[in-house]
């Protein structure tokens, strides 16, 4: 929307979702909008146009665009069914959607050398029967992301108030797991990892997650975590890019690992490589973070750590 001058004090118009048009000084504007929300178009030739606080889709008039029809029906070309979208998918789409549009998402992608880890993970024994204990990977990941997010203080926050130039910084612990169940992906949170041990966790990981296929999970577990992990190794893939699970401002994903020819110490070796996909939220944490933060986890996966990480 095109400014009028106004002499020294130069006036800006904007325009209110409800079509309602007001102008005055710039100043006065930006503090309606963190107080009314209003919709912010500033038009200046020696600048692009901004767009704040966008809360759907309009064009140039203020008015919301119209969804693009097809031309034709699907059943034009051959049989269809139609069938109701499972309920939990429906109620992850508008939290799935929030995310995306409220958060500046980028992706870091690496690997992890989980060599030693998953040989001292394979020879685990039972103290009493000496038959092997089966300990799934993810919970050796979840130690070492409660590690190094003790390092990086920040990947534990949510930005409920980001508009107000706050964010909240959590000392508890509480991880997301994201479960495929058969009515739609479930992130229940494990809570308080720092204080259980790689046995604990692996134990709970599986009662949480026949609590959501057998839809006997309680809703507040949803809710009240630190950061989530999705895990696609069982199923196959590398990387990917996860959606961030808002307030959250950072989640990991867990591709399958595999052996890979590595230079390591001096000569090359075939060694066990974890693809690791990081989402986080830009506006909370920059790419050089984003990079050390996976370094740490790769560390705290790696040779020397992953002993420690059973205690």
């Amino acid at each position: 929307i095109p400014y009028k001058d106004a002499g020294i004090e130069q006036t800006w118009e904007f325009a209110h979702p409800n079509n309602k048009k007001v102008t005055g000084p710039l100043e006065k504007f930006k503090k309606m909008i963190y107080s009314e929300n209003y919709q912010l178009l500033i038009g200046h030739e020696n600048y692009e146009i901004i767009v704040l606080n966008e809360s759907k889709n309009i064009n140039e008039n203020n008015q919301p665009l119209s969804k693009i029809k097809n031309e034709y029906n699907h059943s034009d070309f051959g049989a269809t069914e139609i069938k109701d979208i499972p309920r939990v998918k429906k109620i992850a789409v508008p939290h799935l959607v929030n995310s995306w549009k409220n958060i500046p998402h980028v992706t870091h992608h690496d690997e992890a050398d989980i060599t030693e880890m998953e040989e001292f993970r394979n020879s685990l024994r039972d103290t009493f029967t000496g038959e092997r204990r089966k300990i799934t990977s993810l919970a050796f990941i979840i130690k070492a992301l409660v590690s190094t997010l003790k390092k990086f203080p920040t990947f534990n926050s949510s930005i409920e108030d980001i508009d107000k130039g706050k964010m909240t910084i959590k000392k508890y612990y509480h991880i997301g797991i994201a479960v495929d169940t058969p009515h739609g992906l479930m992130v229940p949170k494990l809570r308080n990892v720092n204080n259980k041990n790689i046995d604990l966790i692996s134990k709970e990981l599986k009662t949480t997650s026949e609590k959501c296929r057998n839809l006997k999970i309680d809703k507040k577990e949803f809710f009240g975590g630190s950061m989530t992990i999705t895990n696609l190794g069982g199923i196959g893939g590398s990387f990917f890019t996860p959606i961030i699970n808002y307030p959250e401002v950072a989640i990991l994903g867990i591709g399958r690992s595999s052996k890979k020819n590595i230079y390591y110490e001096s000569k090359y070796q075939t060694r066990m490589m974890l693809p690791l996909s990081l989402s986080y939220g830009h506006r909370i944490i920059d790419g050089a973070e984003a990079a050390r933060f996976c370094n740490g986890l790769k560390e705290n996966l790696g040779k020397d750590f992953a002993y420690k990480l059973a205690v």
